[in-house]
């Protein structure tokens, strides 16, 4: 099956390579969010995070750290940054890769996150208990 990511990591495909190790590979996303939205894409092919090796996840943060540094020195406005990654098409991955999103952030720059109504009053206590359970047992139930 095609991916797009794969033939990018492949060099088959051109990109505006930024960063490059041995797990993972960054480049300029071509529908910039902000000046300066750079994705960290794994060069082994994942659909999503819950896909992912351990060393390719553990790879992406790093390779994120360094590139989110070089984006404070470059002189691009940056005065802060998001890191996001979307899993599944509800949560608004279009390319089913797991991909890690740098954005930079500017006062102004019209980007943010939209929260549901509700958000802001405390969760029922007992409430987080029982959900807070249900994870527990579920990372019990299956190994890392």
């Amino acid at each position: 099956m095609f991916c797009i990511f794969c033939e990018i990591a492949a060099k088959r495909i051109p990109a505006q390579i930024v960063y490059e190790d041995g797990e993972v590979i960054a480049f300029m996303d071509l529908m910039p969010i902000t000046k300066g939205h750079v994705l960290v894409v794994p060069k082994v092919h994942a659909e999503n995070l819950y896909e992912l090796t351990p060393a390719a996840a553990a790879a992406m943060i790093p390779a994120a750290q360094k590139i989110a540094a070089a984006l404070r020195a470059s002189g691009l406005p940056c005065e802060g940054l998001n890191l996001q990654m979307a899993n599944g098409k509800v949560a608004g991955q279009s390319v089913f890769h797991a991909h890690l999103h740098i954005i930079p952030r500017n006062a102004g720059d019209g980007f943010g996150l939209r929260f549901p109504p509700g958000y802001g009053r405390e969760a029922d206590k007992e409430e987080l208990t029982a959900t807070a359970e249900r994870i527990r047992t579920a990372l019990a139930a299956k190994p890392a």
